[in-house]
């Protein structure tokens, strides 16, 4: 498949089933997500791999958007050590684990699995019941899993504006 048929492809998966996740698709998932390009390859982002059962019962204090799914990662950045940019001192750590976070998103549909970026968590909640992840600023989780039968695409999954509508040739 080619990257643009994989990116049209790609849709917010919001129906898994329970069935495990290979761990060679997950090792090829995490491969693809840390070659992710981060300012200066700095790498202020962490991954953690949600999958124990006791481990995704804590997750599901936090969130009820795990759709089933047998793992799930969330993606942390730290500020600390991230590239600021000197003019306007932006930090990029978000930044980059928004890039990484997309790299996981298209890795995971490349594996024929499905996902969808979660922003709604209690992430104070997140951080209490997982104190290894205090000193981050938490972006986003991803349930992963099979897709269930009836998953299908939302129906504004399609609607994307025109090229000419997004771009300014200057």
């Amino acid at each position: 498949m080619s990257f643009l048929d994989l990116a049209q492809a790609r849709y917010s998966c919001r129906q898994l089933t329970d069935k495990a996740v290979e761990p060679e698709k997950i090792q090829r998932i995490l491969q693809a997500t840390i070659a992710a390009p981060t300012a200066k390859n700095l790498q202020p982002y962490t991954i953690w791999q949600i999958q124990s059962a006791e481990a995704m019962a804590k997750l599901k204090q936090t969130t009820k958007f795990t759709f089933g799914a047998p793992v799930a990662f969330v993606i942390g950045a730290k500020k600390d050590g991230a590239f600021v940019r000197p003019f306007d001192n932006k930090n990029f750590a978000d930044i980059d684990a928004a890039i990484v976070a997309t790299h996981l998103m298209l890795a995971v549909a490349d594996e024929g699995l499905g996902t969808t970026w979660v922003g709604w968590f209690d992430a104070p909640k997140l951080q209490e019941l997982f104190p290894e992840m205090q000193d981050y600023e938490l972006i986003a989780i991803f349930p992963v899993g099979y897709p269930a039968e009836s998953a299908k695409p939302a129906v504004m999954h399609e609607k994307r504006r025109e090229i000419s509508e997004a771009v300014v040739e200057l």
